[in-house]
């Protein structure tokens, strides 16, 4: 990758930890994002949680709506990945405790 597009993610990364609270977030990621964008990528999130829970390839697509090819990327990152799938799920389901 080119050190300006290095430069333009570790903005994106920066900006994206600045927001602290779902409202701010669903504003930025709503002026970022197209809608398509976003409905694909709280898919594949969805897709780590239940990959994460134990369901199959059929019953992830099938509530998901996702390919298989896309099913058995997000799989690969859940098993082999740098971890930003478990580290999401995993914050989630503590903050899920604490309420």
């Amino acid at each position: 990758m080119k050190k300006t597009e290095n430069e333009n993610l570790e903005f994106l990364y920066q900006g994206i930890l600045t927001l602290s609270t779902p409202e701010e977030c669903r504003a930025f990621f709503e002026d970022l994002c197209t809608v398509t964008e976003l409905k694909e990528m709280a898919r594949r999130l969805h897709a780590a949680k239940m990959l994460s829970d134990g369901y199959v390839y059929n019953n992830v697509a099938e509530q998901t709506g996702l390919s298989t090819a896309t099913i058995s990327r997000v799989n690969q990152c859940l098993k082999f990945g740098d971890g930003g799938y478990r580290n999401v799920l995993e914050n989630m389901e503590r903050l899920s405790r604490r309420k």
